[in-house]
């Protein structure tokens, strides 16, 4: 398996986990009685943060192995 194959896994598995959790998130506001634009605000910033958390741990990897 080539090192671009693991890549885009990765990224993918990352984006995969990031959708989930942003559709829990809008789901729970909805179910909290939030409107629908914030229903959507809210699942749209936990989509960002799970990216963003994603993101920190692999640029510090990054300059640790290289």
């Amino acid at each position: 398996m080539s090192h671009l194959t693991v890549v885009l896994f990765a990224i993918s598995l990352v984006v995969l986990v990031a959708l989930l959790a942003a559709a829990g998130a809008g789901k729970l506001a909805r179910l909290d009685g939030a409107t629908y634009p914030t229903a959507l605000l809210r699942a749209a910033a936990t989509f960002a943060a799970v990216l963003t958390l994603a993101a920190a741990p692999t640029g510090a990897l990054t300059r640790v192995l290289s």
